[in-house]
Order: structure tokens, then C-alpha cells, then sequence
């Protein structure tokens, strides 16, 4: 039972539809498709596109998508990968003879062929029931129109200020006079709402082909991107077997590489070997969380990328002996050696939305340009703010996740799912870039370890060890508890620079036919029921 004088949250509650969004106006578009008839991928398409305007530093069109579906509420979990490749031109060879050492953030190398529109396009005419132009009229209309700038958004842009400001298009959208906007002070995007009608009126290929594909090649290319039109005409997300695997009995659903939904398999695979104490803020419980990540994240480094151009050991990694062994090497009271690389690509920023609609078709949709504004590349005439996905890459000769032609980079963002006893139970996801297969393992290790309900899971404060260092940034409330504590045992504990992700969840209650819906308070969003 909560404890109503503390501050928080309650669980939003309804019997027909639910969405947890991380921005009010994208759930409250979410509830409105489905009171008018629409099916959960409808609303979570439409939800994501108004967030694509109301929170572009998050998700655009500009960027990749992937989703879970659950039709009916069965276990039968359908998966998508919409990620996009590089270029056909984009040979390891032409990065070394440049002297590249790696791909900066506003390169135009960073940006991959954008897999999001082309899977909401197949998502909606497979499993959904509205046209495109009905589901993304409310983005349309907020673009056009004008939107009201919300707290999380005024701070993002304020962080992101030096970068939004190279770039003359995203200067004058995204800022005011080249300084942040007030909360409350209105934004407009016209050229992307004409963007958007297009792909309403002319479905997929208005953006890949035609005025939209030259404004965003042409630009590209004027950077030295190696962009082609046929690069993005031939653009196209698929679907893919989902990976699983069970944890206290409860079977988790995850999108296979080249996302790191199997990272968080690892994790919670390697935390089902130990038996926690009462208390899920516990030195000991997050020592042993802290090294499970910093383990499987080393396998992260070592193994994972795009798995139709490289040989990723996935029943290898998911195996029970991998489990075993890993588990064998932490330690209670130090740091062990993880083996792990640094990446050197450190946050990023993502949508997630959850939607299940009154058949119990349940969504757990993620949509994301990676750092908060991607690259902050944006084609002036179609409004296209580009991801800078590609900085993911390795440009090492013969890693597994080194640039190529037409290949996926290794992705943070990883939508996830959890049934039982043949039904869906939950469709959740978590926000953070790289903090998101911890924050999935994290999460779920709250719910069935300590049986708490989806919403004070979602409110405890986080940690999160750095890829391939002993660093480990916690919010305030574990600092300030447990931080000494686990310095002692050989950790670095610092602040974040800001909130460690966000969350959104549903929980479908299949006892009392009623639906849950959780949200986090790191986001400006909400989970409204009816």
C-alpha cells in the first residue's frame, strides 16, 4: 500500500486502454486513438510521432524504432527491428585511409539510414486499423500549431544548447535567441508537420523517396555523408524471432541483436544465482547488481552487433554455463575484474511507450535519435532532426560491431516484454541509452525479487557502472546511504549528469480484467487508464 504523505505517484488504473508515455501529451493522444477505436499500435504510433514534435531531443523521424507485440494478450510476442544500416558505400577501408579513429557526434557518419518511419508504417498496416494520416494528425497539428515546452524538455535543450546551436535549422526551432526556452513558451515545427502529412497521405515512401529523401540526402552529402538516394529507397526494418529467457518463473521477452535486449537477459540470468537480502537498496544487493552489469556489459563489448553481417554467440551468451561461470566470479566485499572495454560513447536519449488496448493487444514500443537531439544534423527543408546512431560503431579492423556497408551499429534501445502461464503479463521498457538492459534487469529484479508493484519499482533511485571502468554513477539517495559503502569495496561512486533514464510500464491483470500503468518521475510523462 502506498503511503500517501509521502510524495510519488499512485498506479493509473483502467479496464479498456493503457499508455505510459514519458510526455502528457503523447499518453493523453495514446488514449484518445484508443477511445476512438484504434488498436495499441495505432495509439503507441501516434503517440511516438507527438513526441517526435513535443520531445524531439528524445525521438524523430530522423531515427530507429524497435517493438514487442503481444496480439490478444497470448505469449505468442511478435518482434520488429526497425534500425537502420549505413550507407553501401560505408567500407572500413575509406574510414582508416580518412585517419578516422572514431565517429563523432555530429559527423555526418553518425547517421544511419532512419528505420523509424519505415516501421511504423509495416507495424500499422500489419496489426493496426487507422490510416496513417489519422494517427499522425495530433503530431501534425502540434507541429504546425505549437506545442508548450515542458520542464524535462527545457532542460534537455539547456544541456544540448552548444550543439543545437551549430546547426542554423535546429538554432531556429530549438532556441530562443540561442539560449533555452522558458518553460511554458511555445515552439513550432512547420516543415516537419509537412513531413508529416506527407507520410500520412503517401505512407513510406514519402519519406524515403521523393522531396523528403533529396533534402536529406543532399544535405548529407554536402557534410560528406555517403549517403545515396538508393540508400534510402531501399531502407527496410524486419521481423525477427524474440530472444527470452526466465527468471523466477517469469519468462522475459526481449528484441535479439543487434539491440542489447540480451544483456539484460545476462544480467537477470546472473542474478537468479543469488538470493537477495530484504532490503532491494542493500549495499550487497546493488554490489551484486553493479558487477553482474559490468560482466555481461564486457560481453557486450566483446560480442554484440548487428547479427546479419557478424556471428553473435547468442546461445552462447544466454546459456546456463555462461551464467554459472560469470556468477562465479563476483565477489561480496570488491570489485572484480570485468575485462570490459570502454566504448566512449556515454548517455543518449529515447521514447518509450507502452499501450494496451481493450482486446489486450499489448505494445512495448521504444523510438530513439540515441544522445538527447541526436546529432544535431536537421535537413532544413523537411524538418528531419538526424540520430547519430552511427557513433556506436567500432573502428577497429575485425571487431564485430566495426562499420560496414549496409550494417546495423550495436543499439542501447531495447523495448521488453514479460509473460506467464501462456498470457502477456507486462510490457515495459526503460530509458537511458547504455543504463537500459541494467535498467530492464534492475526493474524486473524489484518486482519478483521484492514483490513490489510497477510503480514504486519505477521511483527507486538507480545506479549504473560506467562500460569498461570501476566508476559507478548513483543517483543522490543511493549516495548518500550506500555510497561510502561501496567505495569501500573498490568503486568510484559519482553523480550522474542528470537522472539516470526513465521508465514506463503496463501490467495486465488478468484475475480482475484490469490494467496497471506505471511512470517515471525522471520524465515529464504519465500513465492514464480508462
Amino acid at each position: 500500500m502506498r503511503n500517501f504523505e509521502q510524495p510519488g505517484r499512485s498506479i493509473a488504473v483502467g479496464r479498456s486502454g493503457m499508455a505510459a508515455t514519458s510526455h502528457p501529451m503523447a499518453t493523453l493522444t495514446a488514449i484518445e486513438l484508443l477511445k476512438s477505436g484504434g488498436k495499441a499500435i495505432d495509439a503507441a504510433v501516434s503517440a511516438c510521432a507527438v513526441q517526435c514534435v513535443v520531445e524531439a531531443g528524445s525521438t524523430g523521424v530522423g531515427g530507429d524504432c524497435f517493438a514487442l507485440l503481444a496480439p490478444n494478450g497470448s505469449d505468442q510476442v511478435i518482434a520488429y527491428n526497425g534500425s537502420g544500416r549505413t550507407p553501401a558505400a560505408a567500407e572500413f577501408k575509406w574510414f582508416k585511409d580518412q585517419g578516422l579513429s572514431e565517429i563523432a557526434r555530429s559527423s555526418p557518419h553518425a547517421v544511419t539510414i532512419p528505420g523509424a518511419v519505415d516501421a511504423w508504417t509495416r507495424l500499422v498496416a500489419d496489426h493496426g486499423r487507422m490510416s496513417m494520416a489519422d494517427i499522425l494528425a495530433p503530431a501534425i497539428a502540434l507541429a504546425r500549431d505549437g506545442y508548450a515546452i515542458t520542464p524535462r524538455v527545457a532542460a534537455d535543450i539547456s544541456h544540448q544548447r552548444a550543439i543545437l546551436a551549430l546547426d542554423s535549422s535546429t538554432r531556429r526551432i530549438f532556441l530562443d535567441n540561442d539560449e533555452a526556452p522558458a518553460v511554458g513558451s511555445v515552439q513550432r515545427q512547420p516543415e516537419l508537420a509537412e513531413t508529416l502529412s506527407a507520410i500520412g497521405k503517401y505512407g513510406r515512401e514519402a519519406f524515403y523517396r521523393g522531396d523528403v529523401a533529396e533534402d536529406m540526402v543532399s544535405y548529407l552529402q554536402a557534410r560528406g555523408g555517403l549517403h545515396t538516394h538508393e540508400d534510402f529507397a531501399s531502407a527496410a526494418g524486419e521481423y525477427v524471432t524474440p530472444i527470452s529467457a526466465s527468471y523466477r518463473g517469469w519468462t522475459i521477452h526481449e528484441c535479439p541483436p543487434n539491440g542489447q535486449g540480451i544483456i539484460a537477459l545476462m544480467i537477470l540470468k546472473i542474478l537468479e544465482r543469488f538470493t537477495p537480502s530484504g532490503d532491494p537498496l542493500d549495499a550487497d544487493n546493488l554490489h551484486i547488481e553493479v558487477e553482474a552489469t559490468r560482466l555481461a556489459y564486457a560481453a557486450r563489448e566483446r560480442w554484440l552487433a548487428d547479427a546479419a553481417t557478424s556471428n553473435v554467440p547468442v546461445d552462447f551468451l544466454l546459456s546456463d554455463e555462461l551464467a554459472d561461470e560469470l556468477a562465479s566470479i563476483i565477489r561480496p566485499d570488491e570489485v572484480c575484474d570485468a575485462g570490459g572495454l570502454i566504448d566512449g560513447v556515454e548517455h543518449s536519449d529515447t521514447v518509450y511507450i507502452s499501450v494496451v488496448d481493450k482486446d489486450r493487444n499489448a505494445v512495448s514500443f521504444i523510438n530513439s535519435i540515441f544522445h538527447p537531439y541526436g546529432s544535431g544534423l536537421m535537413a532544413p527543408k523537411s524538418g528531419v532532426l538526424f540520430h547519430n546512431r552511427g557513433q556506436s560503431f567500432v573502428l577497429k579492423d575485425g571487431h564485430p560491431n566495426a562499420i560496414g556497408p549496409r550494417k546495423r551499429p550495436m543499439h542501447t534501445i531495447i523495448p521488453g516484454m514479460v509473460t506467464r502461464n501462456g498470457k502477456t503479463v507486462l510490457s515495459f521498457g526503460v530509458m537511458g541509452g547504455h543504463y537500459q538492459a541494467m535498467g530492464h534487469a534492475h526493474f524486473l529484479s524489484k518486482l519478483f525479487d521484492f514483490g513490489m508493484d510497477i510503480q514504486t519499482a519505477v521511483e527507486l533511485p538507480r545506479l549504473f557502472p560506467l562500460p569498461g571502468t570501476r566508476t559507478v554513477e548513483a543517483e543522490e539517495a543511493i549516495r548518500t546511504a550506500i555510497g561510502e559503502d561501496l567505495e569501500g569495496r573498490g568503486f568510484q561512486v559519482i553523480p550522474p549528469k542528470w537522472a539516470i533514464g526513465g521508465a514506463q510500464a503496463v501490467w495486465i491483470d488478468h484475475q480482475h480484467g484490469s490494467l496497471l500503468g506505471a511512470s517515471d518521475h525522471r520524465k515529464d510523462g504519465c500513465a492514464l487508464g480508462y
